[in-house]
């Protein structure tokens, strides 16, 4: 056994060492990307979207007796693509703008709404709503598209790996909102607003080849404003006048091709 372990202790120097002289005497490669002062390229990934819920706690629904939320949100995997911009400050610093756009769905669950159960609609209305089995679920599809502009801080190349870390703030239009369509929660449509705004951070590891340089990357975003769209005031509160906020965060693992 220790002449085993003696032996992997060998190898693993000497590989090492054969390790960093081949890392040491590689060429750099792309070199002539870094000192752009303009650039661009496109990105591919996968993303995805929740919802951040907030009840509304002055409200009949939203919150159980025991004070839990009854509102949950399920997303999905989806897609992004876009474009990118850069702008060249310094050796450590530049200004990135990513426009792109992000396909998802996510799924919200009312899962105060009973089947069969009755529900009375707001005052002065006596009229009582029941409810079918698709009442406690919705379905939110979403086109996003989103433009940021990010601040980008760098470290050195070591050989041809870089790593970097990327904050900034961005502008997004839903193009599946629904925030104008007439119909609300009581024929089938839950409507979010059309225009958001959210602050973003990403990091990851930039790779230069020959031609190009692939950037793997994971990106969250945050949404600042709410985008719920609240019911009509004839409509029975159990869907979107059960909440108060709803906000979007998302995760997005891309592919970056400069």
């Amino acid at each position: 056994m220790k002449k085993i372990l003696s032996l992997l202790a060998i190898f693993t120097i000497v590989f090492s060492q054969a390790q960093w002289k081949t890392n040491f005497d590689r060429e750099d490669k792309n070199t002539i990307e870094d000192n752009k002062k303009l650039s661009y390229g496109y990105f591919l990934g996968f993303n995805y979207f929740d919802f951040k819920i907030t009840p509304d706690i002055e409200g009949n629904y939203g919150i159980d007796q025991y004070g839990r939320f009854t509102v949950e949100s399920e997303g999905k995997i989806g897609f992004s693509a876009g474009l990118m911009g850069k702008l060249r400050l310094n050796n450590y610093f530049d200004v990135y703008v990513q426009p792109g756009i992000h396909f998802t769905e996510r799924t919200l669950y009312f899962n105060h709404i009973r089947e069969d159960a009755s529900y009375p609609h707001p005052a002065p209305s006596t009229e009582l709503y029941t409810a079918t089995a698709e009442d406690s679920i919705r379905t939110l599809k979403s086109s996003y598209v989103d433009v940021p502009i990010m601040i980008q801080v760098h470290g050195n190349r070591w050989f041809n790996t870089r790593p970097y870390l990327q904050v900034g703030a961005g502008y997004a239009m839903n193009l599946q909102s629904q925030e104008n369509n007439t119909d609300d929660n009581g024929d089938g449509i839950f409507r979010l607003k059309t225009h958001g705004f959210n602050w973003q951070v990403e990091g990851g590891i930039s790779i230069y080849f020959r031609r190009f340089k692939l950037t793997p990357s994971v990106k969250g975003i945050f949404f600042m404003n709410n985008e719920l769209v609240p019911d009509d005031p004839d409509t029975v509160p159990i869907w979107a006048n059960s909440l108060e906020s709803l906000q979007t965060r998302a995760i997005m693992f891309s592919l970056k091709f400069e």
